[in-house]
């Protein structure tokens, strides 16, 4: 009764899925334990979600039974993760609570054989009340301080767990350090090396392993870590005894096979310094390499490896040792400040990082100054810490200090100290000659800018010392980075009006330097020059849309700047300012300054046009302009597009007609100068021809397609231009870029269109490329105007695709598919003949000759000139009429298919072929209904065999385009689309059931999009699903 009551909702559905609804329709006839002569209540269809384990295995449909499985393989990995989890916890606990040497029972056995000692009770008091805790935390919510400790196994086997806490009583308070080993002998238990007591103003209390007499011997404490020792010298500029040299030979080695190695070599190196960086050994070997007499490499990578304990590990440092570190460093900074140079710099970061984290050191500056002295040889260690200093507490963000620590440690080292290091500098500068222009003392003030007010600086002596340092060489970079950092503190000019008043008279002065530089072919000067005024043009802008006359004599220095530049390395440091002075011009505000300027910007074009040339070979005719360096041939032709970018800018502040004005004169001064010269040859001169061309490409964007007055001059010079190589290609981008403005004024485009057809002749592979897109461009933008010669089209259309590369045939195919677009409904079948019947013969001629990777790679690529024809052309056709481009799709749809059968296995043509499919779907919607019974049965069979995600995608398509809310599409047809939806999942979560889910990243990611769709479309269907 219930096949018969539904059998006329299935008349209505397409063939392939009547059996999918049938099976459908059998399984939820009848329920558990019902008979043919008693039907019994319907049972619920088994999910993941709802599955109780009541109903047989039996019974369950193939679905159910994937169902199950699922179901009961999470529960089963959920089982299994939980019993890893516990038994990760259990094994955490029992190894760092429990067993018997763990950590914590070490600790618990010192604190109390600390508690049990006569001495520490006469020097902490009362054991009932002395505590024991770690190390103070950043962590404002953290209520346990951890307890410095590690366990390590050395290369022999020994294992160590080395461990320092804070005791505090009511008496004192100390710190406990321990040290034990075990052999690794099976019988061999932990023995104490040290348990030692080290209480500020006492004698160190040895409760195990030593004497008050053994410094020295074995193991010392440097900074509260018990590490191999370093004999106790009597000045800290000592160098380490034998045993200290013994425990920093192995790292000696590693640094000079690091250096002398073989690549093996200096891998292993490489591991074993990186971990012993790591280490707490790290500090004192680090340290006794810096008061050795080891190489220079070694003590750098001493230096940078205290750098780096300080930044990351300075934790293993108890807080009230600081004070001896900070002593370690500021001796060793005494002792390098001659230097070398790497050292001294690695050891002023590790104070000033030091000084960030030590909250307590308040003097910073005073006492580093203090211990350098006024020695001439310190004065350069002491400017390079000054220089560090702001660097590292602005930029250096792995400090573990809180944003407020952090800010208010700021304000104490820098605020605080901005006034006293600004009277250092001056007093340094007015120390001698040298000083006021040595390059230190620029980076140093360059360093502070942020801290000491600009104003303070402009009205100092230290202006003139950079402004002088400029005309040494060794300063002269340092005073031009000095320099640009007060332009940039000042661009707040309301603010900063009195210092640009003091700062742009000087500035102005050396503009003759920019003539100098030039003449004198020094490429580093004039590039310095050169930022320097386009920097303070760049700060100044609002000020010269403000007071244009008063600031003219800056913008001209920058324009200078820009026309002497033959070597094209400066005049990209300009192109900024020309840009953010745009910004104000073409404000209705500063029209006045826009008319002041626009004489500057007519200029600035002139010269790009000429910047924009090509370099001109020894042999005029030669093609290879850069002497084989591809390098600089790429980097002048992206420097070209952004000078397009400025002549952009040029355009809106002078208007569009006066830059094209300029680019025709440019082309009527060759014209009547090696016009009649050019042969076919042969071309004089040809870069200054091109690079007008080229400047009317970039200004394409800005050009109105109503333009009348210069255009109409210059399109008939574009089909003239030479067969040159460069000039030929020049002049096809311009046509393809001024295409909709041809399509305006369609006079011109039969000479246009000609002149593009026939460089598809041309030898050079640049310019059929350049002709492929020019063409596709011209065919969109003036698709009317070519229709009447779309037959005339296909001819040259079918006689040229072969022999352009692919990407070109796409351009091209586009571009026809266009003009086809706009025919008539009634010609669509057949000019779709007409120019995809070649296509079809042209894929099955690839097909066949098809035996490896590339002759596949060959047959998706000929699928791929199809897609262009199925999106562009969509004709206008009624709902019930028969839609031609779909008849068509219908003819070729067997071919397609017998593509994906007999090349399933082909990633690259499956995915083109469904790409056509899927935008079947897209452009002719509904009308694609004839095609879905056999598209639906051919998704689903090539999905299965292939196991590609691009069949799911083309699923999507056709579940959005046939939703339930679209018109003219009836509630059989969305039933039988949403039951071929399920099929499709079916398919998909039996192979995520049998494969692993990295085997099917595509699929997963498809199928989930395919939901999404799902949900968005069909959600009454898919929610209760």
């Amino acid at each position: 009764m219930l096949s018969a009551a539904r059998s006329p909702a299935l008349a209505h559905l397409p063939a392939s899925i009547r059996p999918l609804v049938m099976a459908r329709l059998y399984a939820t006839q009848t329920g558990l334990g019902a008979s043919s002569a008693q039907p019994q209540t319907k049972r619920k269809t088994v999910t993941p979600f709802n599955d109780n384990g009541r109903v047989p295995w039996g019974l369950l449909s193939p679905a159910e039974k994937v169902a199950r499985t699922t179901q009961q393989s999470f529960n089963f990995g959920f089982m299994i993760v939980g019993a890893i989890l516990t038994g990760g916890v259990g094994y955490f606990l029992y190894t760092e609570v429990f067993a018997i040497d763990s950590k914590t029972n070490w600790f618990n056995r010192a604190v109390d054989r600390v508690r049990d000692d006569a001495q520490v009770q006469e020097l902490l008091g009362d054991p009932k009340k002395i505590t024991a805790y770690g190390e103070q935390t950043n962590n404002k919510w953290a209520v346990a301080r951890p307890i410095a400790s590690s366990h390590q196994k050395d290369k022999t086997g020994t294992d160590h767990i080395i461990m320092h806490f804070n005791v505090e009583g009511p008496l004192n308070k100390g710190v406990v350090s321990m040290h034990v080993t075990k052999h690794p002998s099976a019988d061999s238990e932990f023995e104490y090396r040290y348990l030692k007591l080290d209480v500020k103003g006492h004698p160190t209390i040895y409760l195990e392993g030593g004497t008050a007499n053994s410094v020295g011997k074995g193991k010392a404490k440097l900074f509260g870590c018990e590490t191999p020792n370093i004999a106790p010298q009597s000045s800290p500029m000592a160098t380490a005894n034998s045993n200290a040299e013994q425990a920093f030979a192995p790292v000696l080695s590693a640094v000079n096979s690091m250096r002398d190695g073989t690549r093996e070599q200096k891998k292993v190196a490489y591991e074993f310094l990186e971990k012993f960086q790591k280490s707490v050994e790290a500090w004192t070997v680090a340290i006794g390499i810096l008061q050795s007499d080891a190489t220079p490499e070694a003590k750098v990578f001493a230096a940078t490896t205290l750098k780096g304990k300080i930044t990351y590990d300075i934790s293993q440092i108890p807080r009230a040792a600081l004070s001896d570190l900070r002593t370690q460093l500021l001796a060793f900074l005494k002792q390098y400040a001659p230097g070398p140079r790497p050292i001294r710099t690695q050891l002023c970061v590790c104070l000033a990082i030091l000084a960030i984290q030590m909250t307590e050191w308040k003097d910073v500056v005073g006492m580093v100054v203090s211990t350098l002295g006024t020695d001439a040889a310190s004065h350069a260690c002491m400017l390079e810490f000054l220089r560090v200093l702001p660097e590292e507490v602005t930029e250096g963000r792995k400090i573990t200090l809180s944003e407020e620590e952090l800010s208010l440690r700021t304000q104490e080292l820098l605020g605080n100290n901005a006034i006293v290091v600004l009277q250092l500098l001056i007093e340094y500068s007015q120390s001698s000659a040298e000083a006021a222009t040595n390059p230190h003392l620029l980076e140093c003030i360059s360093s502070w800018l942020r801290e000491i007010p600009v104003t303070d600086v402009v009205n100092s002596p230290l202006l003139k010392s950079i402004f002088s340092a400029l005309s040494t060489e060794e300063s002269f970079d340092s005073a031009v980075e000095c320099l640009c950092t007060i332009f940039k503190e000042t661009d707040d000019v309301d603010e900063y009006m009195q210092a640009i008043e003091v700062l742009l008279p000087r500035v102005v002065l050396l503009r003759p330097r920019i003539a100098a530089a030039a003449e004198a072919e020094d490429a580093e000067v004039f590039k310095g020059v050169t930022r320097l005024f386009a920097e303070a043009g760049e700060a100044w802008c609002l000020l010269i849309a403000r007071q244009p006359e008063h600031f003219r004599v800056l913008v001209e220095s920058i324009l200078e700047c820009a026309s002497r530049d033959t070597e094209k390395d400066a005049i990209g440091l300009t192109f900024r300012f020309w840009y953010e002075l745009k910004q104000y011009l073409v404000l209705e505000k500063y029209i006045q300054a826009r008319m002041q300027c626009v004489d500057v910007y007519s200029k600035l074009v002139d010269i790009l046009i000429k910047q924009l040339e090509f370099p001109t070979p020894d042999d005029p005719n030669s093609l290879d302009l850069f002497d084989g360096d591809r390098e600089q041939e790429e980097k002048f032709r992206e420097f070209r597009h952004v000078m397009g970018d400025c002549l952009k800018d040029c355009c809106e502040v002078m208007g569009v007609t006066e830059c094209l004005t300029k680019v025709l004169e440019c082309l009527k001064l060759w014209m009547t100068n090696y016009g009649s010269l050019a042969t076919p040859d042969s071309v004089p001169h040809w870069q200054a021809l091109e690079a007008p061309l080229f400047s009317m490409r970039a200004m394409g964007r800005m050009v109105n397609k109503e333009e009348n007055i210069i255009l109409p001059q210059i399109m008939p010079i574009l089909v003239q231009i030479p067969a040159h190589e460069k000039l030929r290609f020049a002049a096809i981008m311009v046509l393809g870029r001024y295409t909709e403005w041809t399509s305006n004024h369609p006079e011109f485009l039969e000479p246009q269109f000609q002149y593009i057809v026939k460089s598809f002749d041309a030898d050079s592979k640049e310019i059929i490329r350049a002709a492929a897109m020019a063409m596709k461009f011209i065919c969109t933008d003036c698709k009317h105007l070519l229709s009447g010669q779309v037959v005339e089209l296909q001819k040259f259309y079918n006689h040229t695709l072969d022999s352009l590369p692919q990407i070109s045939q796409e351009e091209l195919t586009e571009g026809v598919a266009s003009v086809v677009a706009v025919q008539p409904p009634n010609d669509i079948y057949g000019l779709l003949e007409l120019y995809c019947d070649p296509l079809v013969e042209r894929i099955m001629r690839k097909a066949n000759e098809a035996k490896d990777e590339d002759g596949e790679l060959a047959v998706a690529d000929a699928v791929q000139l199809l897609n262009p024809f199925i999106q562009w052309v969509v004709p206008r056709v009624d709902h019930g009429q028969p839609n031609p481009a779909v008849q068509y799709c219908q003819k070729i749809f067997p071919l397609l298919a017998q593509i994906v059968q007999t090349f399933i296995k082909s990633a690259p043509i499956c995915e083109r072929v469904c790409r056509c499919w899927r935008n079947m779907f897209i452009s002719y919607r509904t009308a694609m209904e004839p095609l879905l019974p056999v598209m639906a049965d051919k998704l689903a069979l090539s999905f299965s065999e292939s196991k590609q995600g691009c069949f799911l995608w083309t699923t999507a398509a056709i579940l959005r385009e046939f939703a339930e809310d679209r018109e003219h599409v009836s509630p059989s047809t969305t039933d039988a689309i949403y039951t071929f939806f399920e099929a499709q999942s079916r398919t998909t979560l039996r192979m995520m059931s049998s494969l692993e889910p990295r085997d099917l990243p595509d699929i997963i990611e498809d199928f989930f999009r395919l939901l999404t769709d799902t949900v968005l479309y069909y959600p009454y269907r898919l929610i209760p699903s």
